[in-house]
């Protein structure tokens, strides 16, 4: 039982570590394009225009939300683990919750840029 236990936080430490190197890569390309685009002059409303129907930018925000809300889900489960020796499948259920909320309303924004 323990070492179940224990391949389950290995699995988490390094699902959070590739979310968080996606997210790296994630942010830097939302603000490379953010400062060209008020650099280049585009308003907010010519920033829209473009992103509108493209798959390419909600499929980029849509893995940009999944690993947000992935990431910030498991720290938050760890703090909660660790401050307030809060274990088992209720905390489970509870982080797994946490994410795919976060996640929904990453992606609905994204659906709101697309749509």
């Amino acid at each position: 039982m323990a070492d179940r236990a224990a391949r389950g936080q290995a699995h988490l430490w390094v699902v959070q570590r590739l979310t968080a190197m996606l997210l790296a890569f994630a942010v830097l390309v939302h603000l490379i394009t953010i400062i060209s685009a008020v650099q280049g002059g585009l308003s907010a409303r010519e920033i829209l225009a473009r992103t509108q129907g493209s798959e390419a930018w909600l499929g980029f925000y849509v893995v940009f939300a999944l690993a947000a809300g992935l990431h910030g889900a498991i720290g938050l489960r760890n703090i909660a683990a660790e401050t307030l020796g809060w274990r088992g499948r209720s905390l489970d259920f509870c982080w797994l919750g946490i994410g795919l909320l976060t996640a929904a309303f990453g992606i609905r924004a994204a659906w709101g840029l697309y749509s």
